[in-house]
């Protein structure tokens, strides 16, 4: 019998012991000297496009509402007729209308 308990009592340990290795949260290891900072180039940083120097893959990524189609035609229109003189010129390329336009007026520079 008392074997028996004996048994009992290390099965009982053991388990305990099992359990709590399991339920345990993993340390996780820390990031060794992450930057504080991210540092991003001069031109990033003023986040405004300029119309007669974006070539068509970054005014597709950078401005709302132009696709691959729009972004070759701005750059097509600006090859054929001459640099940008405003940004409200951008209203006579084809598939670009007023709301477009307005949308992304922030976001563009003419130089």
């Amino acid at each position: 019998m008392r074997t028996g308990y004996f048994y009992s009592l290390v099965f009982a340990l053991l388990t305990s012991a099992s359990i709590a290795a399991i339920a345990a949260p993993a340390v996780k290891p820390e990031p060794a000297n992450a930057p504080s900072v991210l540092e991003v180039s001069p031109k990033m940083q003023v986040g405004k496009v300029d119309l007669n120097a974006a070539d068509a893959p970054t005014l597709q990524r950078e401005l709302s509402g132009i696709g691959e189609a729009k972004a070759k035609a701005i750059v097509a229109y600006r090859e054929s007729n001459g640099p940008f003189s405003s940004v409200d010129e951008l209203l006579e390329v084809k598939g670009i209308g007023k709301a477009i336009v307005d949308k992304n007026r922030e976001k563009l520079q003419v130089n």
